[in-house]
């Protein structure tokens, strides 16, 4: 994959509040400060969205990641709901529709939540087919990127694994970030996709270093079925991933387990929480 692009520093001396123009703490102590990406636990949330996040909250985590509100009904409501938590809103994941159509808005949104970084989760398969369609989806990234950054705001593009199927030699991915300024459209890569897309998350994330202010942490079960497994317990060289992700200063760790078969929710989340605590950091 052509890395050009994904190289240029948007910031010197990137990480440090006096050069990044969007500023969010970095933990520097030996414990991690974990995020979680709330459809892991999309039932739990639909329920009763104040429940769950305290709950959260007991199994050590820092922030959340949205997935929509649960049963809550306003951004208002949900900041309300994760202050009285003691969780800080690290990210929204937000349709392509409402970056197309009320970027604005979403703008407003992030703002109250203490700007979290806006995130683009997915891609429709009618909208990926071709190279070209891959470029239309960058544009519309970089008018999303350039209107939130007039609000302090980051714009990422969260990846699965479609995202490697090749037009002419190139990956989607590469072709998406070639059509984007790195300025503007930020990475959050997901290390289980990688993995399934039958790369290295490492060298991603090496790769992505001066644009990724997240990075979903989700492992892999053995066996041919490729089954999500609580990060820290399957395959995936976790001590290998967050050096890394030290390394490159990512600002948030945010787990997330698509499907927790036969584990409730809460206790898978429990379970990748421990065992990536567990995983000696490297000191600085």
């Amino acid at each position: 994959m052509r890395t050009d692009r994904h190289n240029e520093a948007p910031y010197p001396n990137a990480g440090s509040s006096q050069s990044n123009p969007f500023p969010i703490k970095i933990s520097r102590i030996m414990n991690r400060e974990l995020s979680i990406q709330m459809y892991s636990v999309r039932d739990e949330q639909t329920k009763d969205f104040s429940k769950t996040i305290r709950e959260l909250a007991k199994i050590g985590f820092a922030g959340v990641e949205l997935a929509g509100f649960g049963n809550l009904k306003s951004a208002a409501e949900v900041k309300k709901a994760c202050d009285d938590a003691g969780l800080l809103v690290t990210g929204m994941h937000v349709p392509l529709d409402r970056m197309e159509s009320e970027i604005q808005k979403v703008a407003e949104e992030s703002i109250l939540l203490g700007k979290a970084l806006v995130i683009l989760p997915w891609l429709a398969e009618e909208k990926r087919q071709t190279a070209d369609d891959w470029k239309r989806i960058g544009t519309v990234l970089n008018h999303a990127g350039e209107a939130l950054a007039t609000h302090g705001v980051e714009l990422a593009y969260h990846n699965h694994s479609f995202e490697f199927e090749q037009f002419d030699g190139k990956t989607g991915l590469e072709i998406l970030f070639a059509s984007t300024d790195p300025l503007l459209v930020k990475a959050e890569l997901d290390v289980y996709w990688v993995q399934h897309g039958g790369y290295d998350p490492v060298e991603f994330i090496e790769k992505f270093a001066t644009r990724l202010p997240a990075v979903h942490l989700k492992d892999m079960a053995p066996g041919a079925e490729k089954r999500f497994a609580p990060a820290g317990t399957g395959i995936l060289n976790f001590p290998k991933i967050l050096e890394a992700c030290d390394k490159a200063n990512v600002r948030w760790l945010v787990i997330e387990q698509d499907s927790c078969y036969d584990l409730q929710p809460l206790d898978a989340m429990k379970s990748a929480f421990d065992a990536i605590q567990k995983i000696p950091r490297t000191p600085r």
